[in-house]
């Protein structure tokens, strides 16, 4: 396995769960180069720096919906429910693992998540303004169809006149001579 990797492979292996973003145990390991139980085991040996801020295992149900999302191939056989790293926990992961591959590794995703949230950030008032420009046109929208309403109904009273205008008289008539 190659030593860089690429922001695809460290995006595509990005979940939210829990309304958090956070790696699973076995893309940790495959990124690491280390198998999965060693990872969960290094993590279990020390358990205190993992507080469920950094670490959680998911539920049963969550793993069910994160599998029927992506596919049962690639979690085929496992036996227990995945642990989800937030930012804080992959951070940690390095002083556990005790290798250059990992320090490498948590280099690059930690560069990753703090680019994501720097977008989300400058994003994040973009959105702003789009709702502030969409509040507005909603009220516009609202303005302008009141006008409509008013038009149809100038219209419909001018067509009313002019094919009163039109008509031919009946009933007593005046000379006028």
């Amino acid at each position: 396995m190659k030593t860089e990797l690429t922001e695809t492979q460290i995006v595509n292996k990005i979940h939210i769960i829990r309304k958090e973003k956070v790696m699973l145990d076995q893309d940790l390991a495959e990124l690491y180069d280390v198998e999965t139980s060693y990872l969960k085991r290094q993590v279990r040996r020390n358990i205190d720096r993992f507080p469920e801020d950094f670490m959680f295992e998911l539920t049963s149900e969550e793993f069910e919906n994160l599998r029927s999302q992506n596919g049962t191939s690639s979690w085929g056989g496992t036996r227990y429910t995945p642990m989800a790293f937030t930012e804080q926990g992959v951070a940690q992961l390095s002083s556990v693992l005790n290798s250059g591959r990992a320090i490498q590794v948590n280099i690059q995703i930690i560069r990753l998540f703090t680019k994501m949230r720097n977008l989300l950030l400058s994003h994040h008032e973009l959105f702003l303004k789009i709702e502030k420009m969409k509040h507005l046109l909603t009220n516009h929208d609202q303005d302008i169809a009141i006008l409509f309403d008013y038009l149809k109904k100038l219209l419909n009273e001018d067509k009313q006149k002019k094919g009163q205008e039109d008509r031919k008289r009946i009933g007593y008539k005046k000379d006028e001579e």
